[in-house]
């Protein structure tokens, strides 16, 4: 493993690749026409043009909270009017991988709440039960169409021409995709003659793709299936999503208090009496949906939901334990659950990644511990890492002793030299990281729209591209 990643590092260690630029500065031919059209336009318009953007979106209300923040914990996410460009043929790749992954994880959750084969063919652990994201309750429990992770997330980063590594799975409650949607409006209302000039696949459909699928997972024999989505409330973090897709697919948006259970079927509250809910698009975590099952103390949920979700009185999307899929120490065997389930090579590789609580890789990642990125498993938004090449002797110092307390709690990998893509900053046009987040649809067939979350870390030489670490987001163009 240390050799392999040894290599991985060497051939990774280059200048990062540009998503617009070849060597010797010559443009890509997907980026030459708006290449032309940027040197067309002044760096003070185009700044113009960015004010303009922030204040629409302050207008509309896309904001997110920031937890533990005490100088205001509202923020506007910085969007950056400079897309990012992909042809039909990058897509076709990233797309193919995605869902590839997808079908693999979906099939994985039902293996481990059902039969257990591959924990029984030794290619998963058997610790993966002890996961603390694993739910006994699920065990036995049959979903429609035997779909776990109906909405998933993949981040991808690339580290050269047709080089894309998967950097982490999201299949809890994945969110960014109302930010995908409005920078798609936002691009289309300041630059309109640039998709005149380009020939931009489309993405507003996506609300209604979601739709469709949410309701083909309702129980059998319902024909007009109602659909909710659930939310914690106006003071969670990505609460601005969870209003914005609500209204675009056209259901309502409800908290625990507006449904009740009766008779194993989930009931809402209306102005004309109770009304059966058929599925429910959940934006709360596991721990808080039912507090007669998990967290007693939990005011978000609905008493009894988990109780008729078993008995098939209801359909939950994502499927509750979806979370033991999508922890990091999972990510480590994605491509072999392809290779078990679905008979195939993996179309997109992970990044090379060390168990922690694997003694030789232990002993790797501590002496080199500046050189590489330290995660833990269950770690999320850019918390609870460790950027070694960026960080302080004082900082790595700290992180050692918290890996040495508990190694298993943690993964490392090579620092990637992510693509840049030209970003609009206070001095021009320059390079800065970016990543990618598309979404995959599971319902009557697994299926993307072509687009994507691009995040951007906006500070120079930062890989860090999370919004709640001042990362912003682009729009994604992919050709047709």
């Amino acid at each position: 493993m240390a050799i392999a990643l040894r290599r991985f590092m060497n051939k990774s260690n280059k200048s990062p690749f540009d998503e617009m630029l070849l060597d010797g500065n010559a443009v890509r031919s997907i980026y030459q026409s708006y290449s032309s059209w940027l040197k067309d336009n002044p760096y003070q318009q185009l700044e113009s043009k960015r004010a303009e953007a922030e204040l629409l979106f302050r207008r509309v209300g896309i904001t997110f909270n920031v937890y533990g923040e005490t100088a205001g914990s509202e923020r506007l996410i910085p969007f950056d009017i400079v897309p990012r460009i992909l042809d039909a043929k990058e897509w076709k790749l990233l797309s193919d991988g995605a869902i590839q992954r997808v079908k693999a994880l979906n099939m994985f959750l039902h293996d481990i709440y059902h039969k257990k084969e591959i924990i029984q063919s030794g290619k998963v652990p058997a610790s993966i039960l002890r996961n603390s994201q694993y739910r006994p309750e699920m065990h036995g429990v049959d979903v429609p169409n035997e779909i776990y992770a109906h909405i998933a997330g993949v981040d991808l980063v690339r580290t050269g021409e047709n080089q894309f590594y998967v950097l982490e799975d999201n299949l809890r409650t994945p969110s960014g995709v109302s930010y995908m949607l409005e920078n798609r409006k936002m691009m289309m209302r300041l630059f309109p003659e640039l998709f005149r000039r380009y020939s931009i696949a489309p993405m507003e459909h996506y609300p209604q793709v979601l739709l469709n699928n949410l309701r083909a997972v309702a129980q059998p024999g319902v024909q007009e299936p109602t659909v909710v989505l659930l939310t914690p409330g106006a003071y969670n973090s990505a609460y601005f999503e969870h209003a914005f897709i609500a209204q675009q697919m056209g259901v309502e948006l409800v908290e625990g208090q507006d449904l009740f259970v009766r008779s194993n079927a989930v009931y809402m509250r209306t102005t004309e009496g109770p009304k059966r809910v058929d599925v429910i698009y959940r934006r709360i975590d596991d721990d808080f949906i039912d507090p007669l099952t998990f967290r007693p103390d939990s005011l978000l949920g609905v008493p009894g939901l988990l109780n008729v979700y078993r008995n098939g009185g209801v359909t939950l999307a994502n499927a509750v334990g979806t979370g033991v899929a999508d922890d990091k120490a999972t990510y480590i065997h994605v491509p072999e659950m392809i290779r078990f389930y679905l008979g195939e090579e993996p179309i997109l590789s992970n990044v090379p990644t060390y168990e922690l609580s694997k003694p030789d890789d232990l002993k790797y990642v501590l002496e080199h511990l500046a050189e590489l990125v330290v995660k833990e498993v269950q770690g999320s938004g850019g918390y609870g890492m460790l950027v070694g090449p960026s960080s302080s002797k004082k900082e790595v110092e700290e992180f050692r002793l918290r890996i040495l307390a508990n190694p298993s709690n943690y993964i490392a990998q090579p620092t990637l030299a992510l693509s840049t893509c030209p970003t609009l900053v206070e001095n021009g046009i320059a390079p800065r990281h970016v990543d990618l987040r598309p979404f995959v649809l599971s319902g009557k067939t697994v299926s993307l729209v072509p687009g994507a979350l691009c995040r951007v870390a906006l500070k120079e030489g930062s890989l860090v591209v999370n919004s709640s670490q001042g990362g912003g987001t682009k729009d994604t163009w992919v050709l047709k």
